[in-house]
């Protein structure tokens, strides 16, 4: 609810035609819905009364009708991929199988944004990809890659897009980024800088696996964190502090050790990894 609060109260977080808005606040607009969204399935399968439970899913649907009424599609459908993935995740058995796929999905993103930048997608899909994303995004991409040919190993040093990008300065409403989280990593810190990057993420996906929480609030909390991941990929959703402090909390809840028992499930694998193991004497 404050994720959703935060979103229609603070008018640098919506988009719309805001003469001072730069391009990328409708991704911090759906990277906050879709935080909210996790955390209310999270809290969901967290709940003991089915009536909770009822209406913490109906809150993740509202973040998504909240997107939908504020213009960000993007939004919208991260929320439902959210709800819709929470509610498969009872029915999985092996969180470790769930979150590999979810890191499949950001490493696909991820690789479908750097293709484009480095223009080897085919012609055909260059164009639709182009007429989706925009020509000045997917020019700052092309800037942020040939700024990476440049100084592979280090880049050109944080906060130097801006400066060196000639679609960046010759904009009147630049912020100075490309707007994709890896590639703005790949142009100001190089390789070290991505691989610092993807370690982050692999991480909290391994956190996910040995989290004692059940397997449901994990693979909730992956796929919220993957969807702003993907939305990271292709936007600037990691420059505003929401965002990073949201994915940081959401991470947080769903890996830290439960002050009290969870409620038994019926679901497969909502145990703790390790739990329920008769010891070998």
């Amino acid at each position: 609810m404050a994720g959703i609060g935060l979103t229609v109260a603070v008018p640098h977080l919506a988009p719309g035609p805001q003469i001072t808005t730069p391009l990328g606040h409708a991704g911090a607009t759906a990277a906050v819905l879709t935080l909210s969204a996790g955390a209310a399935c999270c809290a969901a399968w967290a709940a003991r009364v089915p009536a909770v439970r009822f209406a913490l899913r109906l809150t993740a649907a509202g973040a998504a009708g909240v997107a939908a009424v504020l213009g960000s599609a993007t939004g919208c459908v991260a929320c439902l991929a959210v709800l819709l993935c929470s509610l498969a995740a009872g029915r999985t058995r092996h969180r470790g199988a769930g979150l590999a796929a979810l890191g499949a999905v950001a490493v696909l993103v991820t690789g479908l944004t750097w293709a484009v930048a480095a223009r080897t997608v085919p012609g055909g899909l260059a164009a639709a990809l182009e007429e989706r994303l925009t020509p000045h995004r997917v020019q700052l991409w092309q800037d942020a890659w040939h700024l990476l040919r440049d100084d592979a190993a280090l880049g050109v040093g944080p906060g130097r897009f801006g400066e060196l990008s000639t679609t960046s300065a010759q904009s009147l409403m630049s912020d100075g980024r490309p707007h994709s989280a890896s590639l703005q990593q790949a142009a100001e810190q190089g390789i070290v800088g991505v691989a610092l990057l993807a370690a982050a993420f692999v991480w909290v996906l391994y956190a996910l696996w040995r989290s004692p929480r059940p397997a449901p609030v994990a693979l909730t909390a992956g796929a919220a964190l993957t969807a702003v991941a993907v939305i990271a990929a292709i936007g600037n959703a990691l420059s505003f502090t929401a965002v990073s402090v949201g994915a940081g909390l959401l991470a947080g809840m769903a890996t830290a050790r439960p002050l009290t028992e969870e409620p038994s499930s019926p679901a497969p694998d909502t145990r703790p990894r390790g739990a329920g193991r008769t010891p070998a004497w």
